[in-house]
């Protein structure tokens, strides 16, 4: 890059500047056209000409100074003397059209200067233009109050999770209690449905069985029980007790449980006088030690109609009805169980 071509010498005088830095001299150069010579491609770079030139650049250095935030004042600083190729100097600005500069240039007061910087304050710099038309006129007030506002803002953000988060957990709190509710109501209900279906059946066995009841009788009358199924002893020859004895006087008499074919009726050994009635689904009824019997083999009876009397014929130690049940297989089963199956009270 090419360099400035140095002027040449010429007649100067010395003097002392009122407006400099105490004992310093400025040289004052005065050209000719014969001591200058044409450079071209090169920059000609003239020494500051007094304080109209240093006014001008004490102005850009005042805006400097503003625009990074207005801390300091243009009396704090003292004058600097700044070289700039005339090419540069000729475009700047005029320095009084720049705002709050134009009392710095010469011929004005040490007190204008002092004016200028009270009327147009450097602290005002980084303020919006809404804050400017709210009336701000400090930065530090302004920054503060952003501070406060966005502070405020985020407290208003937090209260609003909290409230947020606090509605959430009511919203599930009454949603879970409602389930729960919700859970007890299904739980009630079933156990209710299902106490009405326990008692509608009961209620339907119980009709049934009165209704079996009707069509079923107790064998004979004015009884207790002796003797139950399956009872042990050596008294029957297979070691264990086949019926039902019902211990009444001799004489009693003895009905059919219900309507059936007589399918005998005699004298059977041990049993002494028995009459067997089947009913119409094959089940076996077994009257037995009959003191007298009043129906004979293939004759048909209805339920209560009697058919016998009580006795102590066979193998006995007393009058009573020997009663066994048959399945129509030949199983023998408890005639207890089986009678209050029919809705018959023992």
């Amino acid at each position: 890059m090419a360099s400035n071509q140095p002027a040449p010498e010429a007649p100067s005088s010395f003097r002392t500047d009122s407006f400099g830095d105490e004992g310093r001299t400025w040289e004052e150069w005065n050209p000719t056209e014969e001591s200058i010579r044409p450079v071209r491609g090169r920059h000609r770079v003239a020494k500051q000409r007094g304080l109209a030139r240093s006014s001008t650049v004490l102005g850009v250095g005042v805006i400097a100074a503003v625009g990074a935030g207005g801390m300091a004042t243009a009396q704090s600083k003292p004058p600097v003397s700044i070289s700039l190729p005339d090419s540069i100097a000729d475009n700047l600005p005029d320095a009084k059209s720049l705002p709050g500069v134009g009392a710095f240039m010469s011929g004005d007061s040490g007190s204008d200067h002092e004016t200028v910087a009270a009327s147009s304050p450097l602290t005002t710099a980084g303020i919006t233009a809404a804050e400017a038309e709210q009336g701000s006129t400090d930065a530090g007030e302004a920054l503060r109050a952003r501070i406060l506002q966005q502070a405020e803002q985020q407290q208003a953000g937090a209260e609003a999770e909290a409230r947020a988060a606090q509605e959430k957990a009511a919203v599930e709190a009454a949603a879970s209690q409602a389930a729960k509710k919700q859970s007890q109501a299904e739980a009630d209900a079933a156990a209710e449905k299902k106490a009405a279906e326990e008692a509608a059946k009961k209620k339907a066995e119980a009709e049934r069985l009165a209704k079996l009841a009707a069509s079923y009788a107790v064998p004979t009358s004015s009884y207790y029980i002796s003797s139950s199924f399956g009872q042990a002893g050596p008294m029957w020859s297979s070691g264990h007790h086949t019926g039902l004895d019902f211990a009444a006087p001799t004489g009693t008499p003895v009905k059919a449980v219900h309507s059936g074919t007589v399918k005998s009726a005699g004298y059977s050994g041990s049993y002494g006088y028995r009459t067997v009635l089947e009913l119409d689904d094959g089940t076996e009824v077994w009257y037995c030690h009959q003191s007298s019997m009043d129906v004979s083999a293939g004759q048909k009876v209805t339920t209560g109609q009697t058919i016998g009397r009580v006795g102590a014929t066979g193998n006995v130690t007393g009058a009573h009805l020997h009663l066994e049940i048959h399945t129509a297989d030949g199983t023998g089963i408890d005639p207890m169980s089986w009678l209050r199956g029919k809705g018959l009270t023992i």
